[in-house]
């Protein structure tokens, strides 16, 4: 006997919602890819080449999460009975990756340069930043409402916000060199951006490979609810306890709940699962909408041990 809730997927109004952001934030960032491309070869500098590497790779995860949001529009079947609901973290894990190669390359060759500085011409160098800077605060605002609404969305916002302060860099190197003449500022600010890049992408790929791995969402503490459910009145035993997330906001939680015997008996054990289920709801911050809980007799579990030890 067991508990559990529907498994469909978010309403796609909200999904829908998402993708035209994510088509209009891609527009955008395809335009800096342009100016940014054609900026780094008019001026040579390192800060706009840099930036130019990370809005493309912006721009490629973006691609990926638009499509990502499309196929999470895909209703649920008995093929696939979460339907594409973890895609959004698959395609976040991709853009995480992308901008660590982006952020190392960067670093790496910001370093060469910063002892080989080559000139560049300030003026030239701010125009295109600004216009970097003006197309990047378009998609950050466009992303802005939704960037808590999955891994998807949060690695979207993400990658724009960062490109925006790789933007301001540039702006800030052009105007030392016009300034000052300190031309090592334009290798600085791409040194800048990579450390913009690297840490926050290192968060996001351990946060999507914990949700892929199906470790414990944080928060819970599966000592804890086990000592919870053990304390219950007719309780005996807990065993296979398992929690994960299938994607953002879809914590799920399983176990078998060994009962005695009259509970099964005297019809109690519906009342055992609705308990069960609301101490879930009281102890712990995750809502677990779909739990699954499987009651057992002391002899069910006694045939389970031995079927495992004679596997």
């Amino acid at each position: 006997m067991g508990a559990g809730h529907n498994h469909g997927p978010v309403p796609q109004r909200a999904d829908r919602g998402m993708r035209r952001r994510l088509l209009v934030a891609f527009g955008l960032t395809a335009v800096i890819v342009v100016a940014q491309a054609v900026g780094s070869v008019v001026t040579g500098s390192l800060a706009l080449l840099t930036d130019t590497a990370h809005a493309v790779g912006d721009a490629s995860g973006l691609l990926v999460a638009v499509i990502a949001a499309t196929m999470m529009l895909r209703p649920a079947n008995s093929n696939r009975t979460w339907g594409f609901a973890r895609i959004e973290v698959v395609a976040a894990l991709g853009q995480a990756a992308l901008l660590l190669v982006v952020g190392t390359y960067a670093a790496v060759e910001g370093i060469r340069r910063l002892f080989e500085p080559q000139e560049v011409p300030g003026t030239e160098l701010l125009v295109f930043g600004i216009v970097g800077l003006v197309a990047n605060i378009a998609a950050i605002a466009v992303l802005a409402t939704s960037r808590g609404a999955n891994f998807n969305m949060r690695a979207a916002f993400l990658e724009v916000f960062n490109d925006a302060l790789g933007s301001l860099g540039v702006i800030i190197a052009a105007i030392v060199i016009n300034t000052t003449g300190f031309q090592q500022a334009d290798t600085i600010a791409a040194l800048f951006i990579a450390a913009l890049i690297v840490p926050r992408a290192f968060m996001l790929l351990r946060e999507t490979v914990r949700v892929l791995m199906e470790f414990t969402p944080k928060g819970v503490d599966l000592d804890e609810v086990r000592i919870h459910i053990l304390e219950l009145d007719h309780v005996r035993e807990v065993h296979d306890l398992h929690a994960s997330m299938i994607g953002t906001g879809q914590p799920v939680i399983t176990a078998h709940v060994v009962v005695d015997d009259r509970c099964f008996e005297s019809g109690h054990a519906p009342q055992i699962l609705e308990t069960m289920q609301a101490c879930l709801r009281e102890h712990f911050p995750v809502s677990f909408d779909h739990a699954t809980i499987q009651l057992e007799t002391a002899e069910l579990r006694g045939r389970e041990s031995g079927a495992v030890q004679h596997a």
